[in-house]
């Protein structure tokens, strides 16, 4: 029996530059595998903190593995569920 790959979700976020503390919204989403029940969160334009409230879920199951600030208003976060 084939051993089950963990659920991977990649997410790009923004914020817009010319208003200060502005939400944190997703610039695009790559799954790999699957991403339910948290998919109709996972959309261009979405806020960042929604879908990420979903995913970090106790019975959801994600966890980040890896989060990077590309710039002061950009950056990227990776999320597995095994």
């Amino acid at each position: 029996m084939a051993t089950r790959q963990p659920d991977l979700v990649l997410i790009t976020w923004s914020r817009n530059p010319l208003i200060p503390g502005s939400a944190r919204r997703i610039i695009s989403v790559r799954i790999i595998g699957n991403a339910q029940p948290c998919r109709p969160s996972l959309r261009p334009n979405g806020l960042l903190n929604t879908a990420l409230a979903c995913l970090l879920d106790n019975d959801i199951g994600f966890k980040v593995v890896f989060r990077k600030k590309t710039s002061r208003i950009s950056g990227y976060i990776l999320l597995q569920r095994n």
